[in-house]
């Protein structure tokens, strides 16, 4: 339910890279604990080692990629207990986003997010999970956003880059997928409304069935992860 690697944009070169190798590591075509094998990815990225390693250094900033001393980069792989610590920390920042947002949004920011929220639902009816993701991720950082306040957006973000690759995951069953579109419904509508308890709480069953889902998947996880070489063949093999 992957679509192709996203073409080249607008930005430097470094940039576009890394908007490529995002991708990558959130749709699991790096597995969890993977080194990052700069030689097989400059072939599959078409790019040289000097654009790919500025853009691992983008990615270690964001929290995607972990650099470590004498092994180099590797996608980063959270245990059980460390998903759900995390989650419960990421329902928070979400739901006082949310309530925060529901005070303070403009109508232009709502009339964004119910935009986006527009085509996140065409995109679910392709099935299409890449662009649902990314279509997603847009309208949490827009509710986030839209609370203005900075402080909570830097932890957001820094908290967030952590779970993106297990939050792709978790709409990849059918049914619990349908289920969160619905709660997106929910939100977008206490958002309209500029109901802050009502958003506040939907956005924290939200987060609560992800880690539900994420955790049942780790469950049938191999504890080794594949390595980078293997994933990169599959991302081509997808395509």
């Amino acid at each position: 339910m992957t679509a192709d690697v996203i073409p080249l944009g607008r930005g430097t070169l470094h940039e576009q890279v890394a908007a490529r190798l995002r991708q990558l590591l959130i749709e699991g075509r790096i597995a969890p604990g993977a080194k990052l094998n700069e030689r097989e990815l400059c072939e599959q990225l078409a790019v040289s080692r000097t654009p790919l390693r500025e853009a691992i250094k983008m990615l270690a900033a964001e929290g995607l990629v972990e650099l470590l001393p004498h092994r180099g980069a590797i996608a980063p792989a959270l245990d059980a207990e460390s998903v759900r610590h995390t989650f419960e920390l990421m329902g928070g920042l979400e739901a006082l986003s949310g309530e925060l947002a529901a005070q303070r949004i403009t109508d232009a920011e709502l009339a964004e997010i119910q935009a986006l929220h527009f085509e996140m639902l065409a995109a679910y009816t392709r099935r299409d999970l890449s662009a649902y993701y990314q279509l997603n991720a847009r309208i949490h950082r827009a509710i986030n956003a839209a609370a203005k306040n900075p402080v909570l957006t830097s932890t957001y973000d820094r908290v967030n880059a952590r779970l993106q690759a297990l939050r792709f995951r978790s709409n990849q069953d059918g049914a619990k997928w349908q289920a969160a579109v619905a709660e997106h419904e929910r939100m977008v509508q206490a958002l309209a409304a500029r109901d802050g308890a009502a958003l506040r709480a939907v956005l924290a069953t939200h987060l609560e069935h992800k880690l539900d889902v994420v955790l049942e998947q780790l469950q049938g996880t191999p504890d080794s992860p594949t390595a980078a070489t293997g994933a990169a063949a599959t991302a081509t093999d997808a395509r």
